[in-house]
């Protein structure tokens, strides 16, 4: 097997040959033919190992276990403990997942401190066959077929394409010593029930059926690739991205025969599960929304928009001192003093001077607002009417910022300066207002 694993090593993960390797070391079976394996092969290693604390003086017996053994062999070993049960509680989590959540923070926290550049774990082909199972069984997409990566960000699983037999026999005859999960043996989990009851038949059903099952998942991978490439060049045709949002311009989705496949691989990572209501926005009324815990898609005509949820609406007043050049907060507003007007846009207006009263104020809009928009002189116009005739989507209008000075409206900013405020014959003292 070791000659097995230095090719796969050479051949998938030639980059680990010079870097420092975390090892997370449970101490079971896997994670100590993983670091017998890496020791034995002169790689430059330390053992990570987390005592969870949820099954008594076992857990604490694990500990010692690993402790010892990294005393034998001279291999650097960090160690920590954690209370599961208070932080599944404190963060309404399964136990299973509060371990999780704790370990890989623990394990990141290490490569930045310690200057380690992978995390490695002892996931094998066992493994990935039951997480395969288990994702069946749950309902998934094509996604959810293609089984444990072998490469995640800095998490690196090198033993995926070993079964539980190879490892065993590797164990056996190399006299490596392990510690058994009670836990393991029952049939409380769901994986456990899988392992113990449906591996075996299928095992039996055909005794080559690892074997069968990787070749499938390796199509299956390969079909994820394809499909995520044709999703990136759709996705070109289809979608804009301005700032923190994107906009899915409906006249060229709703060409595509399957744009419900597109809109889910394009939206599953920002946490929608409401798949029927987000596909009925296509062909809903302007300003239904959908939401996740974090994102919303809004309809906006020919647009769906996808944006993050402002949890905290800003209502404060912001003022702006008279000989005041610039503001930060909540918008980069420029101001400076010139001689004549020129290149006026919807970011940058001319106002004389003289006819504000400091500090000027910039707020959201409020209903009721009104304004005499730029070339309409004598004529006012509520904000909310202007947003209308402008076709505002209901995000932008949520996004509005009012300059305002004695309770008038100089200027939405970023749309159209107020009329009463423009520079006249008469006016001695330009101020040039900018938006960066």
């Amino acid at each position: 097997m070791i000659q097995k694993f230095v090719n796969h090593i050479n051949q998938n993960f030639p980059f680990l040959n010079d870097k420092r390797l975390l090892l997370a070391t449970s101490g079971g079976l896997d994670s100590m033919v993983m670091v017998d394996l890496f020791h034995k092969s002169n790689f430059e290693i330390a053992m990570a190992h987390c005592n969870f604390q949820l099954r008594g003086m076992e857990s604490f017996g694990d500990q010692n276990f690993v402790q010892d053994y990294s005393e034998i062999n001279k291999i650097k070993l960090f160690l920590t403990q954690f209370d599961t049960e208070a932080f599944a509680k404190d963060y309404k989590l399964s136990t299973q997942v509060a371990a999780r959540e704790l370990r890989y923070n623990w394990f990141y926290e290490l490569l930045e401190t310690k200057n380690y550049d992978y995390i490695l774990t002892a996931h094998h082909a066992d493994d990935n066959l039951e997480t395969f199972i288990i994702h069946l069984v749950r309902g998934t997409g094509l996604g959810g077929l293609t089984g444990i990566p072998a490469h995640n960000d800095k998490i690196i699983r090198p033993l995926l394409p070993f079964s539980r037999q190879e490892i065993q026999e590797y164990a056996h005859q190399n006299k490596i010593q392990w510690r058994e999960d009670s836990s393991n043996a029952s049939d409380k989990y769901l994986r456990n029930k899988i392992r113990h009851n449906l591996v075996p038949i299928l095992k039996e059903l055909n005794s080559d059926f690892l074997s069968s099952f990787q070749k499938t998942q390796t199509y299956l991978q390969e079909s994820q690739t394809m499909v995520e490439d044709a999703s990136i060049m759709v996705y070109q045709q289809v979608a804009k991205e301005m700032g923190e949002k994107i906009y899915f311009d409906l006249n060229q989705l709703k060409k595509l025969p399957n744009f419900k496949s597109y809109l889910y691989h394009w939206l599953i990572e920002y946490g929608f599960s409401a798949w029927d209501d987000i596909y009925d926005l296509v062909e809903s009324q302007s300003g239904k929304q959908v939401f996740s815990k974090e994102f919303r898609l809004l309809k906006d005509r020919d647009f769906i928009i996808l944006c993050p949820i402002n949890f905290e609406e800003d209502n404060d007043e912001y003022f702006i001192n008279k000989n005041q050049k610039e503001v930060k907060i909540p918008l980069n507003l420029m101001f400076s003093r010139v001689n004549e007007v020129s290149n006026v846009s919807n970011e940058v207006i001319f106002v004389d001077e003289d006819k504000l009263w400091f500090p000027l104020v910039l707020r959201r809009w409020q209903t009721g607002d009104v304004f005499q928009p730029f070339g309409m002189e004598g004529k006012s116009k509520k904000v909310s009417k202007f947003f209308k005739d402008e076709k505002l989507s209901l995000i932008e209008k949520e996004n509005a910022w009012l300059l305002c000075t004695d309770n008038q409206i100089i200027w939405i900013v970023g749309f159209r300066q107020d009329e009463r405020f423009r520079i006249k014959n008469t006016t001695r003292t330009l101020l040039k207002i900018q938006l960066e």
